[in-house]
């Protein structure tokens, strides 16, 4: 296994995302495995392993617990009460399968400071993520909104599989299909009515005229 197989991500240049991973990935090592990982973590950075020390004895390194930094402090109230609020936001957002499927609306509501400093990006993306990553999974959502979430809350899966995925075909409403043309109202012919009344006057005078003339 490479270095990057180890952290669990993506090969990059971007230190902070090499320090997350491992940061991540060494709250569950131990022993030779969180060995691997210190190594693992300096080859991703591009720093040389540390020799071994001679003798043929290797020797267990006392190894130092990393400084906490601010972003793995716990949020204070304030923090905690700007990710509820966007939690409600996005819980009404997927409510509306119409603003759902807007990439704009999503990065409004996410990237509006406070909301995106990274250490509260993390804890909106870990209280949506059995809801929302499943439905970014299954096609609920287009292509745009799904690499944006992916991107945005380092859900790797998602990116991989919205880049290999085909784009979405916007449908074309301008063409439509045509109506179809009303046939002009037909001419009704009024000349068998209009002899047929002529021809009833003209024997009605002759019926007249003779009782006339008897």
């Amino acid at each position: 296994m490479n270095c990057w197989e180890i952290l669990g991500i993506e090969p990059t240049r971007d230190p902070r995302q090499i320090e997350a991973a491992y940061e991540r990935q060494s709250k569950f090592a131990s022993g030779d495995e969180a060995e691997r990982l210190e190594q693992a973590y300096r080859e991703a950075l591009g720093r040389e392993p540390e020799p071994a020390p001679p003798g043929g004895q290797e020797e267990q390194p006392a190894r130092q617990a990393p400084v906490p930094s601010d972003n793995d402090a716990p949020l204070d109230a304030n923090e905690q009460q700007v990710v509820r609020e966007v939690v409600i936001q996005i819980n009404a957002l997927l409510n509306d399968s119409a603003r759902s499927r807007d990439p704009q609306i999503w990065k409004a509501i996410l990237g509006e400071p406070p909301a995106d400093q990274p250490r509260l990006r993390r804890e909106i993306g870990r209280s949506l993520e059995n809801r929302v990553r499943p439905m970014a999974e299954n096609g609920s959502f287009p292509t745009p909104v799904v690499q944006f979430l992916g991107g945005w809350f380092d859900w790797y899966s998602l990116t991989e599989a919205a880049t290999a995925a085909p784009q979405d075909e916007d449908t074309d409403f301008s063409q439509e299909q045509e109506a179809p043309e009303e046939l002009p109202p037909q001419m009704v012919n009024f000349w068998p009515a209009v002899i047929g009344w002529i021809v009833g006057l003209a024997i009605l005078a002759m019926l007249f005229g003779g009782m006339g003339g008897g």
